[in-house]
């Protein structure tokens, strides 16, 4: 299979491109810079201009692309940027698959549709909820609308577990100095999955063709705030005492902090297991050693 992905850069579309030339797929790749070798293809979603032989041959995209929610407060101006970096090129890609008659979309969203759930399990049928993440997920959501007759995935990926990047790259060297702790009262759900985990429902999408709309990329049993940040401390051996009270996140970090650190989904990937996707890491405590 021939595969374009935009946001191939980026710590899933390393490990994605990676895994599917690993398995003898072809990876082609879109970038914002100029392109530097046979795979790269430029483009630039604001114009809607896309290389010339981009989509030669390609039976499926995959769009991660999109700037990081965090770290950070969110102005109106950075909510505005956020916006902007995920539904236009979704809009871009959509027309275009639809263009060239490619087969399969597979679009990034967040479980951050899902609002804040509390201990609620939320599979793919429950609907948005509120705050500016659910928001912007809806909108990149059906910003794949245009892609015509594709099969579309959305994919609704929860918190990535590796220590090459994402949340828990970013927390690891505090677990590691004995700095770890929970946020808040810790009773917020965190819906993870290990990367392996990411990047193989996301090749298990591609390959399926039964898979289709929204699609939760989590792990079968989501954790509290309280429980991941124990499990952390068992996999780096340290202890994790620490507490940030949930008032101290919202002052220094407004709405990003109380969405992106207090808000919880107890997100379940339902779709996943239905279409016999099979989990290498199906606890945390898995997760994190692979981690």
């Amino acid at each position: 299979m021939r595969v374009l992905i935009a946001g191939a850069s980026g710590l899933i579309g390393s490990a994605l491109g990676e895994r599917l030339r690993r398995e003898g797929h072809e990876v082609r790749r879109l970038v914002r810079r100029e392109a530097r070798e046979g795979s790269e293809f430029h483009w630039d979603p604001p114009s809607g201009s896309i290389a010339n032989g981009a989509f030669e041959g390609v039976a499926a995209v995959v769009n991660l692309g999109g700037k990081p929610l965090f770290p950070g407060r969110w102005s109106a101006m950075r909510k505005q940027e956020l916006t902007d970096s995920r539904v236009e090129p979704t809009e871009v890609l959509a027309e275009a698959v639809a263009e060239h008659g490619v087969g399969v979309l597979v679009n990034a969203s967040a479980v951050g549709y899902y609002g804040n759930a509390g201990s609620s399990i939320v599979d793919e049928s429950a609907p948005r909820g509120r705050g500016f993440l659910a928001e912007l997920c809806e909108a990149w959501e059906a910003a794949t609308a245009a892609a015509g007759d594709a099969r579309v995935v959305k994919i609704r990926t929860g918190l990535v577990l590796s220590a090459k990047g994402g949340l828990y790259g970013t927390l690891r060297p505090l677990f590691l100095l004995g700095l770890g702790g929970r946020l808040g009262d810790g009773r917020q759900f965190m819906p993870w999955i290990a990367l392996d985990d990411e990047v193989g429902a996301i090749v298990h999408a591609l390959t399926h063709d039964e898979v289709s709309g929204p699609v939760n990329l989590t792990g079968p049993a989501p954790v509290t705030n309280a429980e991941f940040t124990r499990a952390a401390g068992r996999a780096l051996h340290r202890p994790a005492p620490w507490w940030v009270p949930g008032i101290a996140l919202k002052t220094v970090l407004g709405q990003a902090g109380e969405e992106m650190a207090l808000f919880g989904q107890r997100a379940v990937p339902a779709a996943l297991e239905r279409s016999g996707y099979e989990f290498r890491h199906r606890t945390l405590d898995s997760a994190l050693a692979a981690a």
